[in-house]
């Protein structure tokens, strides 16, 4: 072989070789998240399900749509593990807060008390602290209760987050919505799973040192009317399909008042009564139906 064929072989044996070594194997796709494509069917939750808690405790909506734009500050969404909620800078306190209630989240984790403000909300937003509230005549009121969280200490901890609270009339905190929430885990251990959305609208209540508007030097509104909606399923799998016309729907609407009665059915209302007051649609994941059919009930069943 001559010298240039020669050559000319060696460099194309050569091009051949790193070619082949160079070569990658095809990039195969991940299989789809399913929390994603749960999502992707949910055209009327406008959320990202891929942020933590969304996909168990906004399953069945998003009330008012809130969420992670900053510029959103009125109806700003802040997701957790263990809740989500949306969040109202101008107020200094949550418009609701959503949670998934059942045997999982109960166990023997301690009460904590470990109120501080929540360093998640975007920076320059005012954080709460837990100071805010001292002297005021108002508790520092959760929405997800502490015992609605004892699985693990990190768990019980994050409701104490100055963003899991509102300025709450002393009697309705340690009273009234005590005797609700409770009750709410009586059905949990009687093999119920619920879920539950409570929020609050309105401004000025009346605490122990009289009535007031705001806290905090006006950073915290004081609510004038405090609302939790539980929706009681029987424990199971794809809740959402599962709530049907004949499903149990407690609407409980309390004003934030000092003078209040310690039984909570006396304030049963309806879902859409609240609705109407606060303008939003609070169970917007299920079928238009079941909706109307849940929403205009008030409930007459056992309150202990």
């Amino acid at each position: 072989m001559s010298s240039p064929k020669k050559y000319r072989a060696l460099l194309i044996l050569f091009l051949a070789v790193t070619f082949y070594s160079c070569k990658k194997d095809p990039v195969i796709d991940p299989p789809p998240d399913p929390v994603v494509l749960w999502h992707d069917a949910q055209e009327k939750l406008q959320t990202d399900t891929t942020l933590p808690g969304v996909a168990e405790h906004m399953a069945l909506g998003n009330p008012g749509n809130a969420t992670r734009n900053t510029d959103n500050f009125l109806n700003y969404l802040i997701a957790k593990p263990q809740y989500c909620l949306s969040y109202n800078k101008d107020r200094g306190t949550p418009n609701w807060v959503s949670w998934h209630l059942d045997n999982y989240w109960l166990g023997t984790a301690p009460r904590q008390d470990d109120f501080r403000a929540d360093t998640s909300l975007p920076a320059g937003w005012y954080r709460v602290q837990n100071t805010d509230y001292t002297g005021s005549g108002f508790d520092r009121g959760h929405n997800t209760p502490s015992a609605d969280r004892t699985r693990t200490v990190s768990d019980n901890s994050a409701t104490f987050l100055m963003t899991n609270m509102i300025p709450q009339a002393p009697a309705n905190n340690q009273q009234t919505w005590a005797n609700l929430e409770n009750y709410c885990r009586t059905l949990v251990n009687n093999g119920s799973e619920l879920y539950i959305i409570m929020g609050n609208y309105g401004t000025g209540g009346t605490g122990s040192n009289g009535s007031q508007n705001t806290i905090a030097n006006g950073h915290v509104t004081i609510p004038s009317h405090i609302w939790k909606v539980i929706v009681v399923l029987p424990q199971g799998e794809n809740d959402a399909a599962r709530v049907q016309a004949s499903t149990r729907v407690i609407a409980v609407d309390t004003p934030n008042i000092n003078t209040i009665s310690t039984s909570w059915g006396t304030y049963r209302t309806s879902v859409n009564t609240i609705e109407l007051a606060t303008g939003y649609n609070l169970l917007s994941v299920l079928p238009t139906a079941v909706q109307q059919a849940i929403e205009l009930k008030v409930d007459n069943g056992p309150t202990q």
